[in-house]
């Protein structure tokens, strides 16, 4: 795609509003949910006591350290130590929301899970751990499971696309023999299987994922592939003894790259909407991990606490509806039948 090519597509993307604004609103959720140890945290940022600064979100200190009768790593939640802090000329700077994605508040007023109140904005969840915190830290995992998910699968899609599409023939046939196998293979058991095998993790779950979500895009990658491998500057660099992967990913590549930019929003979204299935089915990440599909378990077990399906719907919906509205938008900028 050529710089004149690129200029305009960008227009035609900025000419769609809901999917211009949807691209700033989603890039400033998740720059704001890269720094969610910043954003929410039961360690303050900043410490001034008896004239010295300690800076516990990066250094662990003893509660000795601020008048306390423990070596034990200071619980900063603790009333005591908030006097501490608070008494005479000592201050310390909390962030914005004073509770990690693990942390119990063990002096909450109500029985857990406690509906919102001025402590904890969205409430708690069965075992006492901050909403808000838990839906924070959560987002990032996801969003960035979804990317990495997307990046492997659209390597891997690539590659295998293009290999089918330029050379056809017999590798083109046994290549997609092997994937109308491999397609067939039952995915939800093969992760029940393994989950039950090997402990849940988050690289497990790419891993498995992976093998199975290049597929879909390799198709369209072998399409154009097969469309453009005839084109007549493609013979005309053959003739030249230009090599294959030189025409494969100069001349080839950046023209079958549409489908492929096409699509990352609604991959990126099929796999934050993929891993909080799993973890709803508790195949998921391990449970002290954030994951929305875990707090969506808790809310359908506990049907009286509203707050804490509502607002996990919310976060999944807004997040879907972004990328989405964002896949729109692109789809039509890279549409060259418009003007």
């Amino acid at each position: 795609m050529s710089d004149i090519s690129r200029q305009r597509a960008w227009r035609r993307f900025k000419a769609n509003r809901r999917g211009y604004v949807s691209l700033w609103l989603f890039s400033i959720l998740f720059v704001l949910s890269l720094g969610a140890e910043v954003l929410s945290n039961d360690k303050p940022l900043l410490v001034h006591y008896q004239g010295e600064y300690y800076f516990p979100l990066f250094v662990t200190y003893p509660e000795t350290a601020f008048g306390g009768d423990f070596v034990t790593e200071t619980d900063y939640l603790d009333p005591f130590i908030r006097d501490r802090l608070s008494a005479g000329d000592n201050w310390a700077l909390y962030p914005l929301n004073p509770y990690r994605y693990d942390t119990i508040n063990y002096f909450a007023q109500a029985p857990n899970p406690a509906p919102p109140s001025a402590e904890n904005l969205l409430g708690t969840d069965d075992r006492g751990r901050d909403v808000l915190a838990r839906l924070i830290y959560g987002f990032r995992i996801s969003v960035l499971f979804g990317l990495a998910l997307t990046v492997i699968g659209v390597a891997i899609g690539i590659v295998a696309g293009a290999i089918q599409g330029y050379f056809g023939g017999r590798i083109d046939l046994y290549a997609q023999r092997f994937m109308e196998v491999w397609g067939s293979m039952p995915e939800l058991y093969l992760l029940i299987i393994f989950a039950s095998i090997f402990q849940p993790s988050l690289l497990l779950l790419i891993v498995l994922l992976s093998l199975f979500g290049w597929m879909g895009l390799a198709d369209y990658v072998r399409a154009e592939f097969l469309r453009g491998r005839n084109m007549d500057y493609v013979r005309a660099a053959r003739a030249l003894g230009v090599s294959n992967r030189t025409i494969m990913w100069r001349h080839l590549l950046p023209n079958a790259m549409t489908p492929v930019i096409t699509f990352l929003p609604f991959r990126v979204s099929g796999a934050v909407l993929a891993l909080t299935s799993l973890d709803f089915l508790g195949l998921g990440v391990p449970p002290t991990t954030p994951s929305l599909g875990e707090l969506l378990a808790q809310g359908k077990d506990s049907i009286d606490a509203w707050w804490l399906s509502m607002t996990t719907f919310v976060v999944l919906v807004g997040t879907l509806m972004l990328l989405i509205f964002i896949g729109e938008a692109l789809r039509s900028a890279l549409d060259t039948r418009q003007g």
